[in-house]
């Protein structure tokens, strides 16, 4: 994924790309490492914007994996310091982008593995899995914790969402289950993907 670039960025569905190459996106609660992870994977540094303060993607970003295949960067929810109108513009545009893209083949869902599963987490899993979604879950930021509080997180993880399709102890900062996540990218690129509707709190 080394030829990784940014296609455009959408406000609302008008914006949308047609929806005929797969796509995998990427969404989480907002600070969750999503915009590290997304360019850790695909291997350039600068790809999605990454700040320290939560909340910075409010639009869908679109970004060519590799020839024939797109990455999507959706707007991150759970960080209330904003207005309730642009909480509820956000949520439409997650809602509008995942339940009409039959083109979509995966959510990749990154949680900070100190917080473990959130309800606005449990939220986005319930619906993907409706849509019959396959999803990935990131335990991201795996650097900020021992191997062995990691291992148990995962172990815990996966045991409140059997549905996922896999969980990772991912660090962009180290490398850590890049690989991996590469690999499953590959898989749902290969293959097929679901859609539906209902969305959690946008950021």
């Amino acid at each position: 994924m080394a030829a990784a670039k940014f296609l455009t960025s959408a406000s609302d569905p008008s914006g949308f790309l047609r929806p005929d190459e797969p796509e995998v996106a990427f969404v989480g609660r907002s600070n969750s490492g999503k915009s590290s992870a997304i360019n850790a994977v695909t291997g350039a540094r600068k790809l999605a914007r990454v700040s320290k303060t939560p909340g910075r993607t409010q639009l869908i970003n679109f970004f060519e994996a590799a020839p024939g295949r797109r990455i999507v960067d959706l707007p991150g929810y759970g960080f209330a310091r904003v207005a309730p109108e642009v909480r509820q513009r956000w949520r439409r545009l997650l809602e509008a982008y995942l339940s009409g893209r039959p083109n979509l083949r995966g959510l990749v869902v990154t949680m900070d593995i100190r917080r473990g599963v959130t309800e606005l987490d449990r939220t986005m899993l319930d619906w993907a899995e409706a849509l019959g979604l396959p999803t990935l879950l990131l335990l991201t930021k795996a650097d900020k914790v021992s191997r062995n509080e990691a291992a148990k997180q995962r172990r815990r993880v996966e045991q409140e969402v059997p549905t996922a399709a896999g969980t990772i102890v991912f660090s962009a900062q180290t490398g850590q289950g890049v690989d991996e996540v590469r690999a499953q990218l590959e898989r749902w690129f290969a293959e097929g993907g679901g859609r539906g509707e209902g969305a959690p709190d946008a950021k």
